[in-house]
């Protein structure tokens, strides 16, 4: 059994290695001729289409986990960019990497991150506008922020390599981390248990999955690999989403860190909209 999972393990995390390497780069590439600046323009416009579709944008190609997010937060705050416009990247930046989707194309279906993908984008936009309609601009406290320089790159096949030799150090341990998990998981815990406990349409199992994830910190790199031996078990779709959104868009550290330019209504408000949109995209899984 031992030389099995081994053997699994190296299987995925060989796959997992020419996808990621392979993608990053190319997204890397592809970066170089997306011009940061304009995108900022955007999201100062008076008209708010636009600037949701900025701050979208601007949330798929940064791809930040969520503590990272924070100083760009700031730093959108510190512009006067709109409050809602902002929460709509706070909300969308850690779930919407291009990179982590193209591989859950790879492996769990161009179906489930093509939905992943629109659900996500959805709520992010929905619950970051009913946060500035009812009010929680108030809640921010007056942070200024210093050493913060943004990104702009350009087309360059050394820099794509750069950053594609960055990314690996900061996500690729992840990736191998849920390589391993998700080996053991496939030789030596049934597929019966699995497809019983975690299968078929236990609703309940879906909110529980959207509050353990954020205690839990499993990253949306770490989840991909340890998904797809969950599925392939029997585990349902809607409750390995919940998890895989409510881990990667909220966690303990970011808390934190919310804590230092939040008050305390807006840091609460922020954790059950995550729980709330990770609930209802898994819901919205059981209908694809």
């Amino acid at each position: 059994m031992f030389w099995t999972v081994l053997q699994d393990f190296f299987s995925i995390a060989l796959e997992l290695t020419l996808l990621f390497i392979g993608i990053s780069f190319l997204i890397s590439l592809i970066q170089g001729f997306i011009p940061y600046h304009k995108i900022q323009k955007f999201l100062q416009e008076k008209n708010k289409g636009l600037g949701i579709l900025a701050a979208l944008l601007l949330a798929f190609i940064t791809p930040f986990c969520s503590c990272s997010t924070i100083p760009v937060v700031v730093n959108l705050l510190n512009k006067k960019i709109p409050f809602g416009i902002v929460m709509v990247f706070l909300f969308s930046s850690p779930v919407l990497d291009p990179t982590i989707i193209t591989l859950m194309g790879a492996m769990l279906g161009v179906k489930v991150a093509v939905a992943y993908t629109i659900i996500t984008s959805i709520l992010s936009v929905a619950i970051g506008l009913i946060l500035e309609r009812l009010g929680f601009e108030k809640h921010v406290k007056k942070v200024v922020m210093s050493g913060y320089q943004e990104k702009e790159t350009k087309f360059s096949l050394k820099g794509a390599f750069l950053d594609t030799v960055d990314l690996m150090k900061s996500v690729y341990p992840y990736l191998l981390i849920g390589a391993a998990i998700g080996s053991v998981i496939h030789g030596y815990v049934p597929e019966e248990w699995i497809a019983s406990v975690f299968g078929g349409d236990n609703w309940w199992l879906v909110p529980v999955a959207a509050i353990i994830g954020i205690p839990l910190y499993i990253r949306l790199s770490t989840m991909i690999p340890l998904s797809q031996i969950l599925v392939a078990k029997g585990m349902a779709m809607a409750p390995v989403m919940a998890l895989m959104i409510s881990s990667a868009g909220a966690s303990l550290p970011e808390i934190t860190l919310l804590n230092s330019i939040f008050r305390k209504k807006l840091v609460i408000a922020f954790i059950v909209s995550v729980i709330s949109m990770a609930t209802l995209s898994g819901f919205l899984f059981y209908f694809i």
